[in-house]
């Protein structure tokens, strides 16, 4: 048998390939939409993938399940369970198959049963492992968003994400159901996790690529749980914020998700198109240098995101999914790392990219380009007490909870070019800090193309405040988002 396991570090997310070489084939779990990885894996290790699956809907990327089946004529195996409410729309397609608790899927000499393990999601199921050439015992479990190492996944997100009222605790009670399961099971069985330590699928993930059940029995806080009221009090608690992309990636992964025959590579645009680019109404323009090359200049009304680890994260949270998107890269290959990034969180309405020239263009054609002020916390401090400047708290609510300075306002980065807007001030200075400074970067970009005059970034964030010795507050609750 053979396992393999692709890690895509911008999503914190696991996908599996499980193959049996003795005959060829290969049943492929969790896929994202980058076809290309699962298909060279497969050429390389001589194997046919002939079963394409996934653990359950998806809220955090688009799911490539169905356009991998597709581009290779596979079986695909979707979840049946989890009721009529919430099911996957597109079940009754050629060579789909809904799957349910018990069913045994044959690869080669490898045995899979699957496991109805819902909690996280009403439809969630677990994939237990059987190497029949080595043994009759299973091997592991496939988990999903079910077990990860050190934590479960979060029950909320039915509520949160897919807009199912009231349904937080009875997915919690669900998923204790299931650990309670799992209880049963022999502890030397291989848990093979869908996420690591940075995915917002839960709040406490390891970095450890997998574990045992019977050291997540002595280790994971969800086991040392006795009671259902206990665990269904802290699952619920300190759960981070819900992207606000979730909602739309549970609904088209529910529906359908749209097939690439490729992902998509852009070629520089005309610097002449940027004028009209930049006085439409209806395109966003993302500059995705680093944070310094925007400082020094950017183009007016654009939004900076860096391209990092974070990018499809952020860029999910903040850019519009029914608009025509414009990036300005240093490079064609910054630009197609980009278009990957976007593609895997479902944004397809990219346009193309305006490189480095285009802003020599514009300095040159049509005025000066914008700069963006970064201050100490000293000059921070000292522009509140004459400036009547405000301050800006972006991060999220569990690092507000550890430590905060005294007397500013929190937004989560999120919701500051939407519901924050309306909760700050106009006509004085505002300075926005994060933990480093990447986030509130981003931050101060999105206020000014809101049309903020004076909006500052504070140097170092909270990590250079607390280098210095400055004031921190802790359980001081945050004013409502």
């Amino acid at each position: 048998m053979l396992l393999r396991r692709f890690y895509e570090d911008k999503l914190a997310q696991a996908s599996y390939m499980i193959g049996c070489q003795a005959t060829g084939v290969a049943l492929v779990v969790d896929p994202h939409r980058d076809s290309e990885v699962y298909l060279r894996a497969a050429a390389e290790e001589g194997l046919a993938i002939t079963h394409v699956s996934e653990t359950h809907i998806h809220a955090d990327y688009l799911s490539g399940a169905r356009q991998l089946a597709r581009r290779l004529d596979a079986t695909l195996l979707l979840s049946g369970e989890g009721g009529r409410e919430w099911q996957y729309a597109f079940i009754g397609e050629e060579r789909t198959q809904a799957v349910h608790d018990g069913d045994e899927i044959e690869v080669g000499n490898v045995g899979i049963e699957i496991l109805h393990t819902p909690g996280h999601t009403p439809e969630h199921i677990s994939f237990m492992i059987t190497d029949r050439a080595a043994s009759p015992e299973p091997l592991g479990v496939l988990t999903g968003d079910f077990i990860f190492v050190g934590d479960v996944g979060r029950p909320d997100l039915l509520e949160k994400a897919a807009g199912v009222p009231d349904s937080m605790v009875a997915s919690a009670c669900s998923l204790f159901e299931s650990i309670s399961r799992f209880r049963h099971f022999p502890e030397h069985l291989q848990i093979w996790p869908g996420h690591g330590a940075g995915s917002a699928c839960g709040k406490a993930l390891g970095s450890v690529p997998s574990s045992t059940l019977g050291y997540e029995k002595l280790a994971n806080w969800a086991f040392q749980c006795e009671t259902e009221e206990e665990f269904v009090s802290r699952v619920l608690e300190g759960q981070p914020e819900s992207p606000t992309y979730f909602e739309k990636m549970k609904q088209v992964n529910r529906d359908g998700p749209p097939i690439l025959d490729g992902l998509p590579v852009f070629e520089r645009l005309e610097q002449r198109a940027l004028h009209d680019v930049l006085l439409s109404d209806h395109a966003a323009v993302v500059d995705i240098r680093q944070a310094s090359a925007f400082r020094a200049g950017h183009l007016p009304g654009t939004i900076s995101i860096p391209l990092s680890k974070d990018f499809p994260t952020w860029c999910g949270w903040l850019l519009p999914y029914d608009r025509p998107i414009y990036l300005v890269a240093e490079s064609r290959d910054a630009t197609n790392e980009a278009a990957r990034d976007l593609a895997l969180v479902g944004i397809d309405n990219l346009e193309g990219f305006f490189d480095v020239k285009a802003l020599e263009w514009w300095s040159a054609e049509c005025g000066n380009l914008k700069k963006t002020t970064s201050i100490s916390w000293d000059e921070a401090e000292q522009a509140v007490v004459e400036e009547k400047a405000s301050v800006v708290d972006v991060r999220g609510l569990s690092e507000w909870n550890e430590g905060s300075v005294p007397g500013v306002k929190h937004i989560h980065l999120g919701y500051l070019g939407t519901t924050g807007l309306s909760r700050l001030p106009r006509g004085c200075p505002l300075l926005l800090y994060c933990r480093s400074g990447y986030r509130s970067g981003i931050g101060t970009s999105i206020l000014e193309a809101a049309g903020f005059n004076d909006v500052r970034n504070i140097d170092g964030g909270i990590l250079d405040r607390m280098k210095r010795g400055l004031p921190i507050e802790q359980g001081v609750s945050p004013d409502k988002e």
